[in-house]
């Protein structure tokens, strides 16, 4: 639910520097379009790691039992993880302007 909103979000903020950036003066660091494709990048392979994480530890639990889809779960949450950490990096680097 988190991701979906932060998702959700992220589309929103995405739209309206669009309109605002022809008019808008130059500011030192990294393009608002550039950070804002960054943190769009990495709200959708959260969401998509999401739904691979319940999708395989659905069908861990049944084929394997409760355990395997705890195990499955949490392996998938370190890697959800994972991929966050080294979005918000990107992100913070487009920001930057690096």
């Amino acid at each position: 639910m988190r991701r979906a909103l932060a998702l959700a979000l992220l589309l929103l903020a995405a739209a309206a520097p669009a309109a605002e950036k022809k008019h808008a003066p130059k500011k030192a660091g990294g393009s608002v379009g550039g950070t804002v494709k960054e943190a769009a990048k990495t709200g959708g392979r959260a969401a998509r790691d999401g739904v691979l994480t319940f999708g395989r530890s659905t069908k861990a639990f049944f084929t394997k039992g409760p355990k395997a889809a705890r195990d499955t779960w949490k392996a998938n949450a370190a890697k959800t993880k994972r991929t966050a950490k080294a979005g918000a990096k990107a992100t913070k680097s487009a920001a930057k302007g690096d």
